[in-house]
């Protein structure tokens, strides 16, 4: 099993997550976060860090469409082990549906 992120964190992008992830397994994209689902040691540290909610376990009927996401954007994207500043409008999006018409498919900075 592994843990996922979901669109929940597009354009919030708190990072709270990667502070606590024993492995380094989040990888940082121009507006969200992923976890490599190889790299994930399905610890659940990261799950009630995030003030987003955009993270599950791949257990949950809603990660189905995420694993993927996840994998291809963490093979794309730099390795982040340190928690950086989230975007200025992040609790603006917080809680906003179908965010994934605003998804970045771009690197991020780590």
């Amino acid at each position: 099993m592994t843990y996922v992120v979901t669109e929940a964190c597009i354009k919030c992008k708190y990072m709270d997550c990667v502070e606590v992830c024993p492995v380094d397994c989040f990888y940082v994209g121009a507006n969200m976060l992923v976890i490599h689902p190889d790299e994930c040691i399905d610890c659940g540290v990261c799950e009630p860090e995030c003030p987003a909610e955009a993270i599950i376990p791949d257990s949950d009927n809603r990660a189905a469409a995420w694993v993927e996401h996840n994998r291809e954007y963490a093979q794309a994207w730099p390795n982040i082990t340190r928690k950086g500043e989230a975007p200025g409008d992040a609790d603006e999006w917080k809680g906003k549906p179908d965010k994934m018409k605003h998804f970045d498919p771009g690197p991020g900075t780590p």
